[in-house]
């Protein structure tokens, strides 16, 4: 089992590892540790380990063909998601609907080259300092 101290990954299926590593790693600022490319890749940013498996990877063979992805996605947040999804769309990538605000703060969508979702999040405001309550 990962350790506290270890990496906790996320993985996606991706249709062209060397485009996924590209975008991730252009648009979203993560760094490349390991590139098996056609097959594989690992991508890190902060302590998100993401696994970008393509179609010959061990990854790929764990689901069945045509397993939709859902609306699973992971979550990055951004200091100012205006000027996030600006740039992104400068950069010709596509976003999958608007942005949606709520009590916790505004968010956007965005496919990666395979489709998998990616959740650009601005808090509405820093969270608060928990406090143990007193008994």
């Amino acid at each position: 089992m990962t350790t506290p101290d270890q990496l906790a990954a996320v993985r996606y299926l991706v249709d062209d590892v060397t485009a996924a590593v590209d975008f991730y790693t252009t648009h979203l600022g993560f760094t490349l540790r390991l590139d098996a490319a056609p097959a594989f890749a690992d991508v890190v940013r902060g302590p998100l380990r993401l696994l970008l498996s393509g179609p010959t990877s061990s990854g790929a063979r764990a689901t069945s063909p045509g397993t939709p992805a859902g609306r699973n996605r992971i979550h990055l947040i951004v200091d100012d998601l205006d000027t996030e999804t600006d740039r992104l769309r400068d950069a010709g990538l596509s976003f999958h609907g608007d942005v949606v605000a709520g009590p916790g703060g505004r968010q956007i969508l965005l496919t990666d080259p395979a489709g998998n979702l990616v959740e650009l999040f601005e808090p509405a405001h820093a969270p608060a300092a928990i406090t143990p309550a007193r008994a």
